[in-house]
């Protein structure tokens, strides 16, 4: 199966082949609107979605997406928002500050409290966007996104719905991921953070192997790994503005971070949860069945069969299965 695409000023059309060559799914057109948005001292680089057929004087429900670790808006968020647009949904999709074509100084920073912050400044376009409805606003986090989705949406009630795709609360995965515990992770950032306040040079990590001949030297060969690197670091997904790496001070943040804090007493909004079937090393299946449980208005959970945390990215059969179902529990709830 192959997937190209044919763009044409604000114009783009996907397909989808099979081995023969054959057409087997097609995505209509929408118009791409390049926007600046205002964040304080800096600005963020953001793409609105709409449908090319949309009618200039009504006002079309809206959704922001909110996009995974280390991705920019012409990946996952893209995928998505380009097939909300084809179903009548204005969709924006940002790269968040310090990172993509956003500005914000230090580079490669992943901060959840400012991913967070980032949605909010993205709605505030929204509500004076003559195309959006400003009483139908919604929001769609994928992967971290999803966390950074719920815990903006504790606070800002300008968000009416919440959809998540194989939700993380990035905080919980970093304190799971040293093994020596979270406290320890801290002294050693302590350690660093110190080290380069001396040197005036700040460290960057990857956030994955840059090759899977990379991966294989550290013995990582799961297939999650495996089918990250291969979206991120190969032409399937990769994009010349998602570096792959991360400024290490902003794991002190992300070890402190829990993206469902209060999330039961505060998320009224009503919530969608789309997981892969397969489960693997990401925890996104049992971090959204822990988000389903915790919701105070949980109102459809989907399991996509066969699928991986990763392929859940941009395989049009699960794809296009995720995007019918949030197509239908925004219809209802916008």
């Amino acid at each position: 199966m192959v997937q190209f695409r044919i763009s044409f000023n604000s114009y783009k059309i996907f397909f989808v082949l099979d081995s023969y060559g054959t057409i087997i799914s097609r995505r209509k057109p929408g118009v791409i609107q390049h926007l600046t948005i205002p964040r304080g001292p800096i600005n963020l680089a953001a793409d609105l979605h709409l449908p090319d057929n949309a009618d200039s004087s009504a006002q079309l429900p809206a959704v922001v997406l909110s996009t995974p670790g280390s991705s920019v808006k012409e990946q996952i968020g893209a995928n998505y928002a380009s097939r909300l647009a084809a179903h009548g949904i204005a969709a924006l999709v940002l790269d968040p500050a310090h990172q993509g074509q956003s500005e914000g100084e230090p580079r490669d920073l992943e901060d959840p409290y400012r991913r967070g912050e980032d949605i909010s400044y993205a709605i505030d376009v929204l509500t004076t966007t003559p195309s959006t409805d400003p009483q139908r606003i919604g929001v769609l986090g994928i992967c971290a996104g999803g966390g950074y989705a719920v815990h903006t949406a504790r606070t800002d009630h300008r968000i009416k719905a919440v959809g998540t795709v194989v939700p993380v609360n990035i905080g919980n995965a970093f304190r799971n991921f040293f093994p020596d515990g979270p406290a320890a992770a801290l002294d050693a950032l302590a350690d660093a953070r110190t080290e380069e306040a001396r040197s005036s040079e700040m460290t960057r990590v990857n956030w994955l192997p840059d090759t899977l001949e990379e991966a294989e030297a550290a013995g990582l060969t799961d297939i999650d790994t495996t089918q990250a690197i291969t979206y991120y670091r190969t032409e399937r997904g990769g994009n010349a503005y998602s570096t792959n790496r991360r400024l290490l001070r902003g794991d002190s943040h992300l070890l402190g971070y829990d993206a469902f804090h209060l999330a039961d007493q505060l998320m009224t909004q009503p919530l969608q949860v789309i997981l892969a079937g397969r489960i693997g090393n990401t925890g996104s299946y049992d971090t959204g069945m822990q988000l389903w449980k915790l919701a105070p208005s949980p109102v459809d959970l989907m399991v996509i069969d066969g699928a991986g945390h990763y392929e859940m990215y941009d395989e049009p059969e699960y794809v296009d299965a995720a995007v019918e179902r949030l197509v239908s529990f925004y219809a209802n709830n916008l």
